[in-house]
């Protein structure tokens, strides 16, 4: 049986658990600090909390030592810490762990650890599903149910930071699982302002990406928080056309608003921008595809990141083969595009956004009708 979800005017998503103390994760440092106030407490506790919660991985205030006893068992009597489970993980051979995160209202999403040498990386959800309709993405099959809470969000990060070893320590994020970031900006950016922070988990913006596939207005107001997070544009193909085969919500926005607020954004922050690109055999990976795009992109200050395919079962898109993905990154280089493409991780254990949901689904499915 599924638990009620309500949502405010902004869709932040509030679930009736029946347990009626609040989800700490979702307050912010200056709410914390407020309740601490009223509590009759210093606010200098609230950073201690969070060090707690973030810094040395606790979930339960009877640990928090330096804390007096009174205000941990208050604590305990007004919020939890975690609200969410891990209701499946797989391994890949090449480090990559994958996560299906059971939410309180018994709807599921996907995050996943990637170790590469010393880089410990992650890419957390911010939708339970998408509503962005990328044909060939697993995630959006389904269409959206609902906007993650701050605190969801925050304890993908928790979940895939207990799964390093001792003596390590996550360092890059990236905003790019199942969902649009930017439809559920404010809760992305709360979640992103701990885990920006020194007693949160102390990842520096310049290691966190936040993936889009092009909401001009929101990418906008991104610009105007001024921290300068990577901003990942997915544009998938060089022309209108073509985009909007792929990517449906392109229709109502055009490629030319997105590289248009792309570079608003550039000129706010001066990063350098990132566009992805997903490699479809016989449908983007062509030679005219990557002269448009050396076109659409030379000019500008951007890093082309070409993802292979991963397939997705059900779906009849297939990766290019190797000459086919020779070709194009030939053309691309002679053109002057700074281009990288990336090495397909995880392969093996589906960890292309929203597969491994997908093929426990009528599982899920199952769960929450009991």
């Amino acid at each position: 049986m599924s638990l009620p979800v309500v949502q405010d005017a902004k869709g932040a998503a509030t679930v009736e658990t029946g347990d009626s103390r609040r989800h700490l994760l979702d307050l912010s440092l200056n709410e914390l600090q407020q309740w601490l106030a009223k509590a009759g407490q210093p606010k200098f506790r609230a950073r201690q909390i969070v060090h707690w919660v973030f810094q040395r991985r606790v979930a339960d205030f009877s640990q928090m030592s330096d804390l007096p006893k009174a205000l941990r068992q208050r604590l305990d009597e007004s919020f939890r810490i975690l609200v969410t489970s891990s209701s499946a993980s797989v391994a890949s051979s090449d480090g990559t762990d994958k996560l299906l995160v059971r939410l309180p209202d018994g709807g599921e999403v996907e995050c996943v650890l990637l170790r590469d040498g010393t880089r410990r990386s992650i890419c957390v959800s911010s939708q339970v599903g998408c509503a962005m309709g990328c044909v060939f993405c697993a995630s959006g099959l389904d269409g959206v149910d609902r906007n993650l809470t701050t605190g969801e969000i925050l304890e993908q990060m928790l979940l895939l930071q207990a799964r390093l070893a001792e003596g390590e320590r996550l360092s890059h994020i990236v905003m790019m699982g199942m969902g649009e970031p930017l439809a559920n900006l404010d809760r992305v950016l709360g979640a992103l302002d701990v885990a920006r922070s020194r007693d949160g988990l102390g990842i520096s913006p310049r290691r966190i990406t936040i993936s889009t596939v092009g909401l001009p207005p929101a990418m906008d107001r991104l610009s105007k928080a001024g921290v300068p997070y990577n901003l990942a544009v997915s544009l998938h193909a060089p022309n209108d056309s073509l985009r909007s085969e792929l990517v449906p919500v392109n229709r109502k926005i055009g490629i030319n608003a997105v590289l248009d607020a792309a570079d608003r954004y550039f000129d706010s922050c001066g990063r350098r921008l990132t566009f992805e690109y997903v490699l479809l055999g016989g449908i983007n990976d062509r030679e005219k595809e990557a002269r448009e795009l050396v076109k659409l992109l030379r000019s500008r200050t951007v890093m082309l990141n070409v993802i292979p395919y991963n397939p997705v079962a059900g779906l009849p898109y297939v990766t290019p083969n190797n000459r086919a993905i020779a070709e194009f990154r030939k053309t691309l280089e002679q053109g002057g595009i700074n281009v990288k493409f990336r090495q397909r991780k995880g392969s093996e254990i589906d960890a292309a956004c929203g597969q491994l949901r997908r093929n426990r689904g009528s599982t899920a499915s199952s769960d929450r009708d009991s």
